[in-house]
């Protein structure tokens, strides 16, 4: 099994260490991370999961951001957006993408506290990887 990752670098003190946590979690399950993508911003991830999805070796992606609420409402825009586009590339790609970006909405000590859900997203992808070769 071979997933990719598209990492944010906005926040990056936080998008880092779920790097890290990603990658500890898929070495943990046995899963080889064929490639990671880093892109400035969350609004860019849909991007480099659109590239990743193209090779056909990669069964699924992981998305990685930290979308933390600033005095406008930008943060709620920049996550919606990217969502929606991250669900629009699974399901035109028929490949599992999981949605490991945290916000908006969260202060930067709630975007620290939930850097460990970088591992929830890993076992997401996962478990949908399987799933659908079952199916």
């Amino acid at each position: 099994m071979k997933i990719g990752i598209v990492v944010s670098e906005y926040n990056f003190d936080i998008t880092s260490m779920m790097l890290e946590r990603a990658i500890e979690e898929a070495r943990f399950l046995g899963v080889d991370v064929f490639r990671t993508i880093k892109v400035p911003g969350t609004f860019d991830i849909p991007l480099g999961v659109k590239k990743l999805l193209q090779y056909k070796e990669v069964d699924g992606v992981v998305t990685l951001g930290a979308v933390i609420k600033g005095e406008t409402g930008h943060d709620e825009i920049i996550m919606q957006n990217s969502a929606r586009k991250i669900e629009d590339l699974m399901i035109e790609f028929s490949k599992p993408v999981a949605l490991g970006i945290s916000g908006p909405g969260e202060t930067r000590l709630q975007a620290q506290a939930r850097i460990e859900m970088a591992k929830d997203a890993v076992q997401s992808v996962v478990k949908m990887i399987k799933r659908l070769a079952e199916a």
